[in-house]
């Protein structure tokens, strides 16, 4: 049945949501996944489950470490020494990145630096990185420590403040781009509110004024299609454990753009040797053509292999089946948080409109941590960001549309009840 916003029933709501179900492509990606037993898991956009096809290429991995050995790097499916390429290309695919320009390596920061050391070059003219307010405190954290390495004031940072409404604006963070600006580094989805960022309109922005721009597209990969060839993106970067579901710490991704393949890596290693000179251990290094020079060490094939399978799982349902029923789940789950919101104290943080929210809700409530860990009592598992923010994220490949309607259910009972007062304060060393 449809629902409308004169609805105010929740059965009507766990009925609607129940005939989604039945009818949801998606629904036999489920049984693929590991979930935590007797819980509701929404946090995939924090660290994404174990599925069965990831499981199987860590097994793999595993078993060509004892029976192969050293032969490993040559004899493995695929072999271990070409491991990154081959997975970045196939995760190049999913990104609208062309061959060569995507690489598995790293973690997410690292991947940061690397790319400030190799394409940020200040000078006395140039020599702004502009950055927004809601960026992931690493990302930031990483530009600041660059900025003092390369003996830059830490004024040369520029920071671009969210509107009122918590969001931030393109025309906001256009309009200070300027001739002063040689970086820009973004977010592709925002993880705190789930907005999803304009990209083209801010890669367009940027080279009009001459700077660069990066993004980060860590809450954004695996949920949402990407173009980063077609957007013209000079770098971006992302880690392998939220919506691709590589497992916590799994390998990160990088993407440079073609028109950058021939400049050497600002941070050089072994790995990012040209593959046919690398073992003749020279002096000089010579850099791998595309994005596979910027890798620095040996890559972690344990940390790699559940990437494999999981990015199987994401090519078989395909990402734009995937976005469409990721946005099914949030539009219902925010008609449902309406219903709540003004009797409750909640806001949602998250955009309204497609084309702006990424794969999770947020909702703001002075008491969200609490809320969160009642939530958790009851087998929910949302996260909690300060100060204020519960995060939903009704992942496409394992969760229901039941699920996404029971949380909003529960989150309305504990509001009603006043169940979270009963909760700690404390907060968890890990949210």
């Amino acid at each position: 049945m449809p629902i409308t916003p004169s609805d105010n029933h929740w059965s009507d709501f766990l009925d609607h949501a129940r005939s989604l179900d039945a009818s949801d492509p998606l629904a036999a990606f489920r049984s693929r996944f590991t979930l935590p037993t007797g819980l509701t898991y929404l946090d995939g956009n924090s660290l994404g489950p174990l599925s069965a096809n990831a499981r199987e290429s860590l097994a793999r991995v595993v078993e060509e470490w004892a029976t192969l050995g050293i032969r490993g790097w040559t004899e493995g499916r695929p072999p271990w020494f070409t491991f990154a390429e081959e997975l970045g290309s196939r995760m190049g695919r999913l990104m609208g990145a062309p061959a060569g320009s995507v690489i598995a390596t790293g973690s997410t920061t690292v991947n940061l630096h690397q790319f400030l050391a190799t394409l940020y070059h200040p000078s006395r003219e140039r020599s702004q990185i502009l950055m927004d307010s809601l960026a992931f405190p690493s990302d930031r954290y990483a530009v600041v420590s660059h900025l003092a390495l390369r003996g830059q004031p830490a004024d040369r940072l520029t920071i671009v403040q969210a509107g009122s409404d918590g969001l931030l604006l393109e025309e906001e963070l256009e309009s200070r781009m300027n001739f002063r600006c040689a970086m820009v580094v973004v977010p592709s989805v925002v993880y705190t509110t789930g907005q999803l960022l304009d990209v083209r309109r801010l890669c367009d922005a940027a080279h009009r004024c001459g700077a660069l721009i990066g993004v980060d597209c860590s809450h954004s990969a695996g949920a949402v299609p990407h173009q980063l060839f077609a957007w013209d993106v000079d770098f971006a970067f992302w880690c392998g454990y939220k919506y691709l579901n590589g497992g916590p710490g799994s390998s990160a991704f990088l993407y440079l753009h073609p028109r950058y393949h021939h400049k050497s890596p600002g941070l050089a290693g072994w790995f990012g040797s040209c593959k046919e000179r690398q073992f003749e251990m020279a002096d000089e290094f010579t850099a791998a053509e595309g994005a596979g020079g910027l890798q620095i060490g040996t890559p972690n094939l344990l940390s790699m292999a559940p990437l494999w399978g999981s990015l199987t799982d994401i090519q078989d349902a395909g990402i734009n089946t995937i976005r469409a029923k990721s946005l099914a789940a949030t539009d219902l789950m925010m008609l449902m948080l309406d219903k709540a919101a003004d009797s409750q104290g909640i806001t949602i943080a998250t955009p309204r409109e497609h084309s702006r929210r990424g794969g999770h809700v947020a909702v703001r409530h002075t008491e969200a941590m609490r809320i969160c860990k009642a939530l958790s009592a009851r087998g929910i598992v949302p996260d909690f960001r300060p100060p204020d923010t519960i995060r939903l994220a009704p992942a496409a490949l394992y969760n229901t549309f039941s699920e996404a309607a029971s949380a909003v259910v529960a989150l309305n009972d504990i509001l009603t009840t006043g169940e979270f007062e009963r909760v700690s304060r404390k907060l968890p060393l890990v949210t």
